[in-house]
């Protein structure tokens, strides 16, 4: 049996958020919305960041609209905000707002792409 997760205070909350620019703590979630230029680029985002949820067997609720998908992360099983919903942030935001390194192969869209 896994161990059972721990839920942070409100504090270590705040720490962790100040390594997270763009997400915040409301509602016993952490939430950040994510900025594309349209349907395709948010279709796209969302298929991204539900693959990496389900690898990591940590779901999400996501809001999505024509531009925007919003992300909320908790932990139910143990009633707030854990190291999963952390890790998963960090992740989303990895894939969210990647972008080729300058000088290298890949040039990138020319679009603003995810905000």
């Amino acid at each position: 049996m896994a161990p059972k997760d721990t839920a942070y205070s409100d504090a270590d909350i705040a720490t962790r958020l100040g390594m997270l620019p763009g997400w915040r703590y409301e509602g016993n979630t952490i939430r950040r919305v994510y900025e594309t230029d349209g349907w395709p680029v948010t279709l796209m985002l969302v298929n991204a960041l539900g693959f990496a949820a389900e690898a990591a067997d940590h779901h999400p609720d996501l809001t999505v609209s024509y531009r925007r998908v919003g992300v909320a992360l908790s932990t139910h099983s143990a009633g707030g905000i854990t190291g999963k919903d952390f890790e998963l942030a960090k992740k989303f935001d990895e894939i969210a707002l990647w972008r080729p390194p300058a000088g290298g192969a890949l040039t990138g869209t020319t679009e603003k792409f995810v905000r």
